[in-house]
């Protein structure tokens, strides 16, 4: 019989989506409501503590790419990965807090998941790939899996998954990988995936641990006795960190391996009763101790929960960091270290089942240096073939994507597979260029070597101890003391209420004067690094540990312990956490805390005091009167600014106007206008942040964009709204409120903030006002006009007025956050470029076939008359506000007057991805309010943000 009619096509087409929709189905067992609130494994615990403490950022996304050529049917995939997230609750489960504890819940099965599809070249994935790596997850929500695919051609295509780390490990992406690919199979077929059922769920796995937890002591005490007296290793910290940095910037060196030589290496392995891992473990501790001069030294490495076939399958966290220590004293040959590194991991494995995290509460301050850095700084792993998505009839290439982060300070290497090779991954903020290059480079060549000679001593070895060039830690000031060739000791104080203060030791008596040693930090350093004073002592003065005694060293001022309501709050946190009454100049670490007690601290604080207080904040204070110090000057903000109006549960007054994201530049310059004109105005912040928008006629309800209920009630109590809030990092945080914030809307207009990102990259040289997106669009602007499409399709319906989308480009005016953008955000490489004094490269006219390379700009004054404007004349659409257009060029060589800067601007055939902006926009419809006034010409307000601050 014929199947080519379309009657008949369209019976099979019809019969196929109905065999998947039943495919997609989860098994009986699935369709079980979720459990309740379960407690975090260990491993959970310390992601989620990462994530509270603000350190989280792109360190902990995995993202999982693979370049597919071959017909790739996007339905079957979207269903595979329903039925993916469905089978694995892990991977639909939120994090929450209750009474300081955080805890997991399993969110309901979804009904569908589609990746996101992008149209792009090969030449645009590379910056579509990265920035979806570097787009955070809110845990709270529930990461569930993001999924992105980039369409190179018909045939053509790359896939990408991203999960968070707390939801996933090595093992369970191999699962991930081959379940979905038998899913996507039987989609595409309509036929049922011959897949294990049901699989072991991960809150099961937490649940045990937990309860095990009281027969961990034994373990405990072990580690505490292994671990005594181990200390932080020192790296050579660079004297400044790239100005382009991000908190944990990575840096890799890989420097290829002869085929040989992992092949040498385990044939030495066995003739040593040791496995690979074992040997290039032992190549990292050879190349580690060359590198320090330290005999005594730990490096971390993965170990895993998974034992027994009850675990086969399990998606989830099941990995623990194992501190092995081992002994390099006596000069021993690489055989009889790789002995010892055998003798040391088989020790660290019997105490597997120990958390980390359990571990470093137990040892307290001795698990962390004088200046916060951890016991594990360094870690080591031998790296297989990766795994890649394999679907039918497409031929699979694995993509490496990387997050840009560095988990750890410093990670070894071993690359085993068709290409060896051996590689140093490293923290571009804790590890020196120079040496890092110099390591890597060590590092290979010290494999090569032990290969062909296990017998070799370690000091024949490859690697020049770095340590003669200067030992790292602590300050960059005092780096480069300790690097200067004729200082023996250095050490660099910040006293409580004091300036910057340098001390040095000097080799031989005549060595150069203090002057002359500040000269030399003052070359090499910025500005506020650089010591008010070097005072040369003949002997450091020490403590009974051998740590140096910072109250003996002169000039440190003393000072009384701190007084007043927040001092006795903050002692009283610090004693009700830890046990015991502080001192004021006592160490949060020493007296026991950790980043749980951080978090915890912080919270109770900033409830009682009602300022805003971070973990982070508490481990980077660390002392009662660091801390008390901090929150006064955060009151002292408060009391400067003007008295907020008390939260009112009930409109007052008609006319009223919510604005949200007042504490932001925008919102406040729109704050401004409003007042100017009279308009009632309901402000929406969170307490800590409500004297920040605080005016004259100034109401204030609390909330966030995260507190969904807060943003309906002040939705509900407002006649207009003007939203100009925005996480930037969280998309589907923006997209989620302003739904919300929708359903709430039942009267009056309503004006939303957006951005130019919403165009995408338009085709042409200049974009009309409502010109349909072009791909790519980053994640921030797809939210951007996925919330103008909420919006507009909203309006007008059921008694709401109105509605505007104003969409602006980079906003300049006299506010710390619109400087902080100047200097960080888009424009932050040249501006960090020009305050530093570094050649800047700018994209020469017509590199990419593009005459132009700039930015659309709009003084804050004028979008707010745009954005206030809109409330009394809807546009009833998307509107530009544009107060001009600015060449790079012209920008670089303003900041460079400005700053005082001698940077060299020069052109060049590249062009940074924070430069790739080559588009002029129209803004017809609020040319009026957007006309300028003395003042908003570009220069004038360049120089406000650059001068010293006023607001």
């Amino acid at each position: 019989m014929a199947t080519d009619s379309p009657t008949a096509a369209a019976l099979q087409e019809e019969l196929l989506r109905r065999a998947r929709s039943r495919t997609a189905r989860p098994a009986p067992a699935d369709e079980a409501a979720p459990a309740g609130p379960t407690p975090l494994s260990h491993a959970q615990r310390r992601m989620w503590l990462m994530d509270r403490l603000g350190q989280d950022g792109a360190s902990y996304s995995v993202p999982f790419a693979t370049r597919l050529r071959g017909p790739l049917d996007l339905e079957a995939l979207a269903t595979a990965l329903t039925s993916l997230v469905r089978r694995h609750e892990i991977l639909r489960t939120r994090y929450g807090q209750r009474d300081g504890e955080p805890y997991q819940e399993v969110l309901p099965a979804p009904e569908a998941l589609a990746p996101r599809v992008v149209e792009t070249d090969e030449a645009g994935a590379p910056a579509l790939l990265a920035e979806e790596a570097h787009r955070p997850f809110d845990l709270a929500a529930g990461p569930v899996p993001r999924s992105l695919v980039l369409r190179h051609g018909p045939q053509d295509h790359t896939v990408m998954l991203t999960f968070h780390h707390i939801a996933i490990d090595g093992p369970s992406l191999e699962t991930v990988a081959g379940e979905l690919s038998l899913l996507y199979t039987a989609a595409a077929e309509g036929s049922a995936a011959a897949l294990p059922s049901p699989p072991p769920q991960y809150a099961d796995f937490a649940r045990r641990e937990q309860a095990a937890a009281d027969r961990l002591a034994q373990g405990l005490g072990h580690w505490a006795e292994r671990l005594d007296g181990a200390s932080p290793l020192p790296l050579p910290r660079p004297a400044q960190p790239p100005a382009d940095a991000c908190d944990r910037p990575a840096g890799t060196r890989t420097v290829p391996l002869d085929p040989q030589v992992p092949a040498a290496l385990r044939a030495l392995g066995q003739e040593h009763r040791a496995t690979l891992f074992t040997v290039a473990l032992a190549g990292a501790f050879a190349a580690l101790h060359r590198f320090t001069g330290r005999d005594d030294l730990v490096i971390g490495v993965a170990g895993t929960h998974r034992q027994g076939a009850g675990m086969r399958g399990l998606v989830g966290l099941c990995v623990n960091t194992l501190p092995v220590r081992v002994n390099t004293t006596g000069d021993p040959s690489f055989t009889a270290l790789v002995a010892r590194v055998r003798d040391a991991l088989l020790d660290a494995q019997q105490g597997r089942e120990v958390p980390f995290d359990l571990i470093l509460e137990r040892l307290g301050a001795t698990a962390r240096d004088a200046d916060g850095t951890p016991l594990i700084r360094v870690t080591a792993d031998v790296l297989g073939a990766p795994t890649t998505l394999q679907l039918p009839g497409t031929e699979g290439e694995y993509l490496d994507v990387s997050a840009g982060e560095a988990k750890f300070d410093l990670s070894f290497g071993l690359v085993d597979g068709a290409e060896p090779a051996g590689l140093v991954q490293y923290s571009r903020t804790a590890l020196d260029e120079e040496a890092a290059a110099a390591l890597g480079g060590h590092y290979a060549a010290l494999l090569t070597a032990v290969a062909a000679d296990p017998g070799l001593r370690l000091s024949r070895l490859p690697g020049e101890p770095p340590a003669r060039r200067g030992e790292g830690g602590g300050h960059p000031a005092e780096a480069l003391l300790r690097a200067h060739p004729e200082v023996a000791e250095a050490v660099v104080v910040e006293p409580a209420g004091g300036p910057l203060l340098a001390y040095a030791v000097l080799r031989e008596i005549g060595g150069p004067a203090p002057a002359v040693l500040r000269s030399h930090l003052r070359a090499a350093l910025a500005r506020d690094l650089v010591p008010a004073a070097v005072t040369l002592l003949d002997a450091m003065p020490r403590t009974a540990a051998g740590t140096v005694d910072v109250a003996r060293l002169p000039g440190i001022p003393s000072a009384p312990a701190p007084e007043g309501e927040r001092a006795e709050a903050v002692a009283e946190g610090f004693a009700a956490l830890l046990g015991h009454a502080p001192g004021p100049d006592d160490d949060f670490f020493l007296l026991g805390g950790h980043s749980l007690i951080a978090v915890q601290l912080a919270e109770r604080l900033r409830q009682a005091l009602k300022l805003p207080l971070t973990g982070l904040d508490i481990m980077q204070a660390r002392t009662p009167r660091a801390v008390t110090a901090l929150l006064d000057a955060r009151e002292a903000e408060r009391a400067a600014a003007p008295s907020a109006a008390p939260s009112r549960p009930r409109r007052a007054r008609e006319g009223t106007v919510l604005v949200t994201g007042g504490t932001g530049g925008v919102g406040a310059f729109v704050l401004r206008e409003l007042a100017a004109r009279g308009r009632p105005v309901l402000a929406l912040a969170r307490p800590e942040s409500a004297h920040l928008v605080a005016a004259q006629g100034v109401d204030v309800i609390e909330g966030d964009l995260t507190d969904l209920d807060g943003l309906r009630k002040a939705v509900d109590n407002a006649d207009a709204v003007i939203h100009a809030a925005c996480t930037f990092t969280r998309p589907e945080v923006d997209v989620t409120a302003m739904a919300a914030m929708i359903g709430a809307w039942s009267r009056g207009p309503f004006v939303f903030v957006s951005s130019v990102d919403a165009y995408g990259h338009p085709e042409g040289e200049w974009v009309a006002e409502e010109s349909a997106p072009r791909g790519p669009l980053s994640g921030y602007g797809q939210a951007k006009a996925d919330c103008e499409g909420l919006l507009l399709r909203a309006a007008g319906a059921e008694g709401r007025g109105g509605a505007s989308a104003v969409r602006s480009p980079l906003v300049w005016g006299a506010h710390q956050r619109l400087r902080d953008q100047l200097r960080w955000g888009a424009t932050g490489l040249l501006y960090q470029a020009a305050r530093e004094g570094r050649p800047i490269a700018l994209p020469r006219p017509g590199t990419g076939g593009h005459a132009w390379y700039g930015a659309a700009w709009v003084h804050a004054a004028a979008l707010a008359r745009a954005v206030v404007s809109c409330l009394d004349a809807p546009v009833h659409g998307v509107a530009n506000a544009i107060s001009g257009h600015l060449a790079w060029r012209d920008l670089a060589t303003e900041l460079t007057a400005l700053l005082g800067s001698d940077s060299e601007i020069r052109d060049t055939d590249e062009v940074h991805p924070d430069l790739d902006h080559r588009w002029h926009y129209r803004s017809g419809r609020l040319a009026p309010s957007l006309a300028a006034r003395p003042g908003e010409d570009w220069r004038s307000v360049l120089a406000a943000m650059v001068g010293p601050e006023e607001d």
